[in-house]
């Protein structure tokens, strides 16, 4: 792709995260769960806004999974066992800025199979 078509999607998805992140704030008893994909890894982190703490996290990258969607459930997998060991049981989606398909509700929808409620 040229660099003006790439700039154009950056530009794009930066306005619709700032238009999903305006109606969604994480809090200690119910953190913002934000999600990153890039081509190759999937990233995942809960936080709570109200402190600027991130409360648990996961790499696809060290735990070696890909950014697909059988491997986005290994990883909602992993990051519900982290929520459960940080005593987190209900948490807010935060799709940033990435249409709710494919990956990322794949990832969304695994979460929810492993006792964290959206």
């Amino acid at each position: 792709m040229t660099n003006r078509v790439l700039e154009k999607k950056k530009k794009l998805r930066a306005k619709r995260k700032l238009r999903v992140r305006g109606n969604i704030f994480g809090v200690a008893s119910k953190p913002r769960v934000s999600i990153f994909k890039s081509n190759r890894y999937l990233y995942a982190q809960a936080i709570d806004d109200q402190k600027g703490v991130t409360l648990a996290s996961v790499d696809g990258k060290k735990l070696g999974l890909g950014n697909n969607k059988e491997n986005a459930k290994q990883v909602a997998k992993a990051f519900a066992d982290n929520l459960k060991k940080s005593g987190i049981s209900e948490v807010v989606f935060d799709r940033n800025g990435y249409i709710y398909h494919g990956v990322v509700a794949s990832f969304a929808d695994s979460l929810r199979e492993n006792g964290i409620t959206l």
